[in-house]
């Protein structure tokens, strides 16, 4: 499964360096989705920050396909939970729990995260959690 982190979605709907890459994931691979924590995030940004309408918003992850988002069980809670526990640093590693959702997500089903966060990626190389990297909103890519 492809899983892309709230980010990607964001930075697609925006128009940003990384909606070139994240088109052909889109358009190019079936099987991914968002966490239902990350669906929260996209529908948050798009109308608190960007102020589009709450219910453009959710067409635009419809028409995306990404309003069947994996679901965020105990287990899953649990696991995210954990992997923040061990990885956060509020300066050197500030990864949101949203984030750990996504990568937990990504690694119990043997997938790949798709993100541009430089946090999360150390964290998912750290952790063995396979990764596709975007370049950031300033056109940088992260490299381990």
């Amino acid at each position: 499964m492809i899983v892309l982190d709230a980010y990607a979605v964001l930075a697609f709907l925006k128009g940003e360096p990384a909606a070139p890459q994240v088109r052909l994931v889109l358009e190019e691979d079936e099987t991914r989705r968002l966490t239902a924590v990350s669906v929260t995030e996209v529908v948050d940004h798009l109308v608190r920050i960007v102020g589009v309408d709450e219910e453009v918003a959710l067409l635009d992850l419809a028409q995306l396909r990404l309003l069947d988002p994996h679901p965020v069980d105990a287990s899953l809670g649990v696991a995210a939970g954990r992997l923040r526990a061990r990885r956060y640093h509020r300066t050197r590693c500030a990864v949101s729990l949203a984030d750990c959702v996504a990568a937990e997500a990504a690694r119990s089903t043997d997938g790949v995260l798709v993100t541009s966060d430089p946090h999360l990626l150390d964290v998912c190389h750290a952790e063995g959690i396979g990764v596709h990297v975007l370049p950031s909103t300033n056109g940088t890519s992260w490299e381990p």
